[in-house]
């Protein structure tokens, strides 16, 4: 499977680049939904490693609700019981990532796919938890907290799991720099972003995650999802290309 996106681009301290070939590999929604466990990530990462890597093939992805304990089939239900820490951020549901335990994340994940010589990526979606907004948990290094930044009027169509950003509210670029920061410390190499693309295009949320991974210390390829983009918003890709760390 060609991980194929309307924009895909790799940001990193120097900026943000077009990603000069499109990223091959495979990610875990067309065989597992939501469903995805450790166990089957890493035996697609052994098959990609010993039949297709010398081909080319490098990306190992884990699809959306991957913080979802009782995730299920490739369906979305309102209230979900979703794993966060305690800056709302997501995390991997133990009962299907056990290396996600004492803290770690997906960093053992990403050691084991790494040391199969693959890259190692991670689906999002666009926003903030709903749940997080409910406990109105705080933004790492700010004081602010999770229902400050939350646009409650700009939610998934589809999915029922966040709230969008409000990108004009103090704490909402923190928010987006407090993601990649984790991400970084897991070691991701590929962020498939959701929500972003075609269905409801959002320009603002995009430039905060580039913008995020920009001024990170990992170059990250960040795959805006669902695609392709439409021909008239070209001009705005070319600006991001351009987009310099702040």
């Amino acid at each position: 499977m060609l991980l194929a996106a309307g924009l895909l681009a790799v940001a990193s301290a120097q900026g943000v680049q077009l990603a000069p070939t499109p990223p091959m590999g495979w990610n875990s929604w067309d065989a597992y939904g939501t469903t995805v466990t450790e166990q089957q990530i890493k035996a697609n990462a052994d098959a990609m490693a010993g039949k297709l890597g010398r081909f080319g093939w490098q990306y190992i992805v884990v699809d959306i609700q991957w913080y979802a304990a009782a995730a299920a089939g490739h369906d979305y239900r309102p209230g979900e019981t979703l794993t966060l820490d305690r800056y709302g951020r997501l995390l991997p549901a133990l009962n299907r990532f056990p290396s996600a335990a004492k803290g770690s994340g997906f960093r053992p994940l990403a050691d084991y796919i790494h040391g199969k010589g693959l890259k190692f990526g991670i689906h999002i979606m666009r926003g903030i938890p709903r749940q997080a907004v409910d406990s109105n948990l705080p933004i790492k290094g700010t004081q602010y907290h999770a229902a400050d930044v939350a646009d409650r009027q700009n939610a998934c169509r589809w999915n029922p799991d966040m709230w969008g950003v409000d990108m004009t509210k103090p704490g909402s670029q923190e928010y987006y720099d407090s993601l990649v920061e984790l991400y970084t410390s897991w070691g991701v190499d590929f962020i498939k972003a959701d929500d972003m693309g075609s269905h409801q295009f959002q320009p603002a949320e995009i430039q905060a995650l580039s913008r995020a991974i920009a001024t990170s210390s990992r170059p990250i390829v960040l795959s805006i999802s669902p695609g392709p983009a439409r021909l008239g918003r070209n001009q705005f890709s070319k600006a991001l290309d351009n987009q310099s760390p702040h």
